[in-house]
């Protein structure tokens, strides 16, 4: 109960912490029992992918996009190199805003071409929403996809001067989850990464608004996974 507690509070706690605090006495345990409650948070997220569930966008919010390098951080640059250094450490994000309420998307992909990210925008972001995004050239062509389309060229201006448009809140966003993956070590291998960036997208998307907590969600995610 404990661990799942501690689990519930995000990813901002390390496993050194938690074990000077008495909540598990072995590492080894304690990343155990930790990812075996990762997936099956992670499996209540692909529930609801799988159910159509996870679309953004609409008339009363807009979708802020980017992408962001992922790299396992070396202290001091030392220390070993894990394959999300070279290979597939960038992740596409996509972000909606309405009122208080940030719901994210987050996919690892192979690279930030227009032919991987235009697909993920289609499946994702309701047709006819408002879409903000910096100046990157595969982003060029949304408003002929359907999507009200603000750019904004960081070259020049942070805030577009005529719209107001402006990726400050993807951004602010990616310190947060960096944050809290690199605090868990959780970039060290393609899988880890993965799994850490659908425990973000489970916290805001199932968690966060549960009537129950964040700790009732684990909860009604645990008995959807261990029906007797």
């Amino acid at each position: 109960m404990a661990i799942m507690h501690s689990l519930s509070q995000g990813l901002r706690r390390r496993q050194v912490d938690m074990i000077e605090d008495g909540i598990c006495g072995s590492s080894k345990t304690l990343t155990r029992v930790t990812t075996k409650l990762r997936n099956v948070c992670n499996a209540g997220i692909k529930r609801l992918e799988r159910r159509g569930q996870m679309r953004i966008g609409g008339r009363r919010a807009f979708v802020a996009i980017d992408e962001s390098k992922f790299r396992h951080k070396r202290k001091y640059g030392r220390g070993r190199r894990g394959p999300t250094w070279r290979r597939r450490s960038w992740v596409f994000g996509m972000i909606e805003v309405k009122r208080s309420r940030r719901r994210p998307i987050l996919k690892l992909v192979e690279n930030r071409s227009r032919e991987r990210l235009l697909p993920i925008i289609e499946k994702y972001v309701r047709p006819g929403s408002k879409v903000i995004s910096d100046s990157w050239r595969a982003y060029n062509n949304l408003s002929h996809n359907g999507y009200i389309h603000y750019q904004v060229n960081h070259h020049r201006h942070y805030v577009h001067p005529d719209t107001g448009a402006h990726t400050q809140h993807i951004e602010r966003a990616w310190r947060t989850y960096k944050e809290n993956v690199y605090r868990y070590r959780g970039n060290l291998t393609e899988k880890s990464l993965k799994m850490n960036l659908q425990f973000i997208e489970w916290n805001h998307w199932l968690a966060k608004d549960y009537r129950k907590g964040t700790l009732g969600r684990m909860f009604k995610d645990i008995r959807a996974c261990y029906r007797m």
